[in-house]
């Protein structure tokens, strides 16, 4: 299986599923298909192989982008931006997935948790009781708010991590 460095995990976050389908990119059956989003004027999702999108192939081919509403930073090279953008799985999200660029490079997503799993990342709990303050909600609310959130649920949230530093960064899809 190839690796990805913006998105170490895919099979976990269920964005890249075992298959018997050939990718309409390379034409070879290789055993794992991508089930993630697509941007692209051909439908493509279950369509291409995790190779495919590695190489930058299918993103060539078919001028697919992967993880599309993605904000670049003024201090990312363009490199990592395209890295991100059409050589790495993405992940669904509502109502649009954001990536993170910290510290001049592209974090790693470790995927969906919720306020079970964020209790092992309190830095990223904070992050999202900051984001969650932000909306002028009374302290009760935010603390009920992150308390509810599921991996598996409509509220929840996504997982980073910075690959220069290692810190961990989330953000809610109630945003």
């Amino acid at each position: 299986m190839e690796t990805f460095p913006y998105h170490p995990d895919p099979v976990a976050t269920g964005v890249i599923v075992s298959s018997g389908t050939a990718c309409i990119c390379c034409g070879r059956e290789r055993g794992y298909v991508y089930r993630g989003p697509v941007y692209a004027a051909e439908e493509l999702v279950g369509r291409l192989c995790p190779w495919c999108i590695a190489d930058g192939s299918a993103a060539d081919r078919f001028d697919a982008h992967f993880t599309a509403g993605t904000c670049l930073g003024d201090d990312v090279p363009l490199e990592v931006f395209a890295a991100v953008d059409r050589r790495t799985p993405g992940f669904v999200a509502w109502p649009q997935p954001r990536w993170f660029f910290p510290c001049g490079d592209g974090a790693a997503f470790l995927g969906r948790v919720g306020a079970a799993e964020l209790a092992a990342y309190p830095a990223a709990l904070e992050m999202l009781r900051r984001e969650a303050n932000g909306w002028g909600w009374p302290s009760d609310q935010v603390a009920y708010f992150l308390g509810s959130l599921d991996k598996d649920g409509e509220a929840t949230a996504y997982l980073f991590r910075c690959k220069v530093c290692a810190a961990p960064l989330a953000y809610t899809d109630f945003a």
